[in-house]
């Protein structure tokens, strides 16, 4: 009677493991995916937990307290770990709440642009023909313009301002991702599962978005994840055009604006919010090339 019983499953046996384990296995021995994820980590908790983190009002000025160097005490207590700026507004503080913008905008853009470009992505894909030619020759002219310069041109139709930046910052990503969900559909098109939904009568949008779509995802999880850099960069450089946040919200491409004029006399104005860029990017940059070697088994060891 003993072939009755369920068969115990053994660690041991490749065959027995779920591939997830062994993504995650692959994701854990790359050290930089880890402390690329530490980074990002770091970054949420930052803006999660702003209120408590942030020592001054953001947003406060202080005539008194104008360009004061990092590190600096009165009456025996430290005021200023990171110095202030030229409205004696404390860097530290704007650091912190700027973490919270950045994200905001990273999650508003990268959201726009895997929602519309995976459907676009999906639609050209399967249905090939008219529809592809229509969806991928519109999405060759976006990505025919510098993606900065298509941003400046649609910040100059709606006009500056956080909202605004994350709609044009969006649409400049849209393309990366219907091209990759176009290509995965196109493959995915290919087999036999699919045929079969065919078959027994299944609507399209059924086999596009319930059978389809879920194995397209693997690139699209990697492509998001390296979005959220490009978002944060992109941002940065429309707040320091003027085109973005605007004054007093901070936000890390402004408050290197803001630093322009007193490099030489206050570097620290502009150093900090550049460094808080540079760790957030590389942080999901690492995090993403990470993720891509683990969910493609070309690229493992």
């Amino acid at each position: 009677m003993a072939f009755l019983l369920p068969r115990k499953k053994s660690a041991k046996n490749p065959e027995d493991r779920h591939p997830f384990f062994d993504q995650l296995e692959q994701l854990w021995r790359n050290k930089t995916a880890v402390a690329g994820l530490l980074v990002i980590t770091l970054f949420v908790l930052t803006a999660i937990l702003a209120p408590f983190l942030s020592p001054h009002n953001p947003v406060e000025a202080s005539l008194y307290d104008q360009i004061k160097p990092p590190i600096w005490a009165e009456g025996g207590a430290w005021k200023n770990i990171l110095g202030t700026d030229d409205l004696g507004r404390d860097i530290l503080s704007r650091l912190v709440y700027g973490a919270r913008v950045s994200l905001l905008v990273a999650l508003a853009t990268v959201g726009i642009a895997v929602f519309f470009g995976s459907f676009l992505g999906a639609i050209s894909g399967y249905y090939k023909g008219f529809w592809d030619n229509i969806i991928m020759r519109f999405m060759d002219i976006l990505l025919a313009f510098p993606h900065i310069l298509l941003a400046i041109v649609i910040m100059a139709y709606l006009g500056p301002g956080l909202t605004n930046a994350m709609i044009a910052i969006g649409i400049m990503y849209i393309p990366r991702f219907a091209r990759i969900v176009r290509a995965s559909v196109l493959e995915e098109c290919e087999k036999d599962y699919v045929t079969a939904s065919r078959s027994v009568g299944a609507r399209d949008w059924r086999i596009i978005f319930v059978a389809i779509f879920p194995n397209c995802l693997a690139p699209l999880i990697v492509q998001t994840t390296l979005g959220f850099a490009s978002a944060i960069l992109d941002a940065a450089a429309l707040g320091f055009l003027g085109l973005g946040a605007q004054p007093p919200t901070p936000e890390w491409g402004a408050m290197i604006a803001m630093g322009r004029s007193h490099i030489l006399r206050a570097p620290w104005v502009m150093t900090f919010p550049g460094i808080a860029i540079l760790f957030a990017v590389l942080g999901f940059n690492l995090f993403g090339d990470g993720l891509r070697d683990a969910l493609d088994p070309r690229l493992r060891d």
